[in-house]
Formats: C-alpha cells, structure tokens, sequence
C-alpha cells in the first residue's frame, strides 16, 4: 500500500496526464503501451492513486521516459504554479469538505488546463504580495465564507451547549454566573485561574488572557470586565468540552497554524455565547423586543445587563438567532475600532448573510462614510468621553438607505471603550435588509424616532455632493469620470457612435 502524500499523488498524477496528452495517447492507447487498466490510470491521474514500483516502470515505458523522469520533484514550467500551491499548505490546511468539495475535482480543473490554471494561480500569489496578505487573512476568510454558508448557526454545537447546560445544571438563573464557569474549570479540568496573570508582562498588555499548556494556568488580563472574564472562562470550557485540540494560548490569535486552529477558535467562541445567552431565553427576549410598537435603545441595552455580556457577544447571539428563528436572513454585521488620536476607523470584524451587503472591508486605505451609525455613534463616544460626561456603552438606530440603490437596512449600533485598550472604541452594528419578512417581525421600523440617512460606502468612491460628513474627496469618482470622458473623447475623434 502506498504511503506517499497527497500531494505527491497529485503532482504524479498530473504529470502522467500531462505526458500521456503530449503524446496524443487516449486512454485506451496509453492502457495497452502501460499494460495497466484503463479505471486504473484514471484513478492515477485523478491524484487518488500512486502505483508501485513496477507499475511505475511500466507506465514511464508507455510514456517513453525513465521511472526517475516521472517520479522526479521537478515539475515542468507549466506545472510549476500548482506545485506553489500544493507547498503552500492551503489545500491541506482548508478542509474542503466543510464546503462540499471535492480535491479530485480541484485536481481536474487543474489538470484539464495547466497552463491557465497556472497563470490564475501565479496572478494570485503577485496579488497577495502587492497586498501583504498573509496565509491567516485566506483562512479568517475561508471561516467567514464557511459561516455564511450555514448562515452562523451550527445546531451540533447548539446541542453541545445544551448537554453541557444540563449537566451542570446552569439553567436556574438567567445569566450564567462567572464564579460557576470559575469551578468547572477548576474542579472539572483542573485550571488554576490567575486574575492578575499578565501583570508582569507589560507587552502581553493587548491580549485579554494566555492559557499556559504545561501548568494548566491561565493568566487573565486584571483590566478585563467581568463580561470579558466570562467570555473568556466560557470559550476555554468550549475548548475542554468539544475536546478542541488544536488552539493558540492566546485569547486572540496572533499567529495562525492552520485552518483548524481558526476554526477551533470559532467553535470554542460560539460554545461561549450560547453558554452565556440560553437559546430558548434569548429567542423570546427577541420576540418581545420587536413586538414593541416603539423604538427602545434601554430596552435594548438591558439585554447586556440581564445576561452580562459584552455587545459583541450579544450581538453574535442575534446573528445566530434571528436568521434560524425569524427568518430574517438578509443581515450583515461588523465590528469598527476608531482610534481618536489618529481619527482612524478600520473594519475589525465582518459577516454577511445570504448576499454581500454594504458596507464591508473593501476599503483598506480609504475613509468610512461617516453617515453610517457604526461611525457616527463612535463619534459620539469620543465627544461624550472628552466632556467627562460618559465612558460605558451607548446604542443607536438608523435607517440606512445605500445611494444609489433600493437597500435600505435597519442598524442597531452598540458604541463602548475597547477594554483593555484605553486609547480606542469599539462599535457593534447589526443591520438588516428592510423587506417584508423584516417589517412582519420587527412592530416598531416606521417609529420615527428611528433617524434615516442615505449611506455610502467610503467617501472616495461617494459622487453625493452636498455631504457635510465628507471627510476625503471622491478620488474613485474622479478617475472613473476623467476615464469615462476620455473614452467619449476617443470615440468621437475615431467616428464611433
């Protein structure tokens, strides 16, 4: 039986393909020269066989090579694109079942056209370059794309929470209380939880907490809230109870491995919301909340005190909720950090179900229109603090209407300072497409306390005008308008209609 990679199938698969057309041999002609069956060569150049020695020998025989010619690393010019991708580890790394992909079909696209799929791979890798993306931003974007595709509920993991609830019999209360996640780990999994852990490492500083392996310790960060804490204690219970080995010690990651590692994060993270946010509770607190015939931004926030968590804990709960359980599947969320100091904001977090909505990161170096609530209510934030007047967290509601177009979305933005970072905010926005199934379930979108405001999406690609938000010119614009007459220009000296 072989022991030979995949990869190693794959690169000798396509190059048995690539000298069996060379040779204009079909696969018939080739099995006869080969001595081997025709459903075998196919399996060989399919990348899901490698054959033995002596099959070697004979197959290099039907192709007029030696056996060390078709079994050699080195690939051809054309080939040589797909071999960077192979040693690249992504295609190890994703697992492309998790997207109803088959590698034999990848492997058939490849083989059936080398030579193009090797330029669109090689386009690729230059474009990564010019834009320094790093093999993380493939696999954040790969979970992002894996959690649209189940549109970010996983009843496994739902269920999971369930048993663990039930066991512990965490279900007498509202909220989960942080001295009981505090026993569980303790008692059950043997962590000892430093509070203050982190004190001596002033460049640890950024993170909210380190899990040290060998010790079973983890050392929390003492600028944490209790909600932070709770996520925290919840998300390393996640990491125990699903049995989650492959993790970084780090709250946040730092340094990506592998795809399973991301995807464990987010499996450990989601275990934790559903933890502290009970699925049945929080489905009837958010029928209740619509129901209402008018806007109510405390209502709203005494959703974080009731189950003490943090916006963005809430918020993921909405997002995992309100599709599955109101059917209201047209929603995006996203997560901006503004920097006062600098006046910067920049797109932390994003996540778009069933359909790509505005606004998102595509904007790297470009400036966020400032109509939109996730900016404005930051602002609002910075004013509050600079006033002395208020430093927790604020909410919001706007209708957005995107320029130029019929979407118009309902956004709630929650504002707070980013704890333990106290030189920045954070805002929380989920927005949701206004369509019939919306203005069925939501009572209270026409209360107009509820502000309106036409939208883009960063002010260098916005052609409005009269915008007094506006805090960079339209450069996109501009190029696209000093392109469009030129070609105007062009067609006319050319007589072209």
């Amino acid at each position: 039986m072989s022991t030979k990679s995949q990869n190693a199938k794959i690169i000798f698969g396509l190059k048995v393909k690539q000298l069996r057309v060379r040779r204009d041999l079909s696969f018939k002609e080739f099995s006869e020269k080969a001595g081997v069956s025709v459903s075998y060569l196919n399996e060989i150049e399919k990348g899901k066989k490698y054959p033995k020695k002596e099959k070697i020998e004979a197959l290099a025989t039907g192709l007029d090579v030696t056996p060390e010619e078709l079994t050699s690393a080195e690939l051809t010019h054309e080939l040589a694109p797909v071999g960077d991708l192979l040693g690249s580890n992504f295609l190890n790394e994703i697992p492309l079942e998790l997207f109803g992909i088959d590698l034999s079909k990848i492997v058939d696209i490849i083989a059936n056209a080398p030579a193009k799929v090797g330029a669109f791979i090689t386009t690729l890798v230059e474009l990564s370059r010019n834009y320094a993306l790093r093999e993380e931003n493939f696999y954040f974007g790969a979970l992002r794309s894996y959690l649209e595709l189940h549109e970010n509920y996983f009843p496994e993991l739902e269920a999971e929470v369930a048993a663990f609830t039930k066991k512990h019999k965490l279900l007498q209360y509202d909220r989960v209380a942080i001295n009981k996640l505090s026993d569980i780990l303790q008692d059950e999994y043997d962590y000892t939880i430093v509070e203050n852990g982190l004190a001596d490492y002033p460049d640890l500083q950024s993170l909210r907490a380190v899990f040290v392996p060998d010790s079973k310790k983890l050392l929390l960060n003492e600028e944490l809230t209790e909600v932070q804490k709770s996520f925290q204690l919840g998300k390393e219970l996640g990491f125990n109870y699903l049995d989650l080995k492959q993790r970084a010690n780090t709250s946040s990651l730092l340094r990506v491995n592998s795809f399973d590692e991301v995807l464990s994060h987010f499996k450990a993270g989601y275990f934790s919301a559903a933890l502290l946010i009970n699925q049945d509770r929080f489905q009837r607190d958010t029928d209740k909340f619509f129901s209402e015939e008018t806007w109510n931004g405390e209502a709203f926030l005494s959703l974080l005190l009731k189950y003490r968590v943090a916006p963005e804990t809430l918020f993921q709960r909405f997002t995992n909720i309100i599709p599955h359980h109101l059917g209201v599947k047209n929603l995006f969320f996203l997560r901006f950090i503004h920097t006062p100091a600098t006046g910067s904001f920049r797109v932390d977090k994003e996540l778009h179900l069933n359909r790509r909505h505005q606004p998102h990161g595509n904007g790297l170096n470009e400036h966020y229109c400032r109509r939109w609530l996730s900016l404005s209510l930051l602002e609002d934030l910075h004013k509050l603090q600079t006033e002395g007047k208020y430093t927790g967290t604020i909410v919001g509601a706007q209708r957005s209407r995107y320029h130029g177009t019929e979407d118009e979305y309902f956004c709630i933005t929650l504002a707070r300072p980013a704890y333990p970072s106290p030189d920045k905010n954070v805002s929380v926005t989920i927005g949701m497409l206004i369509d019939d199934t919306l203005r069925e379930k939501v009572r209270f979108l026409d209360d107009p306390a509820i502000g309106f405001r036409v939208v883009n999406n960063t002010c260098e690609r916005c052609p409005i005008t009269d915008c007094a938000e506006r805090v960079a010119p339209p450069t996109v614009i501009e190029r696209r308008e000093k392109r469009r007459k030129t070609d105007a220009a062009l067609r006319e000296v050319l007589g072209e209609k």
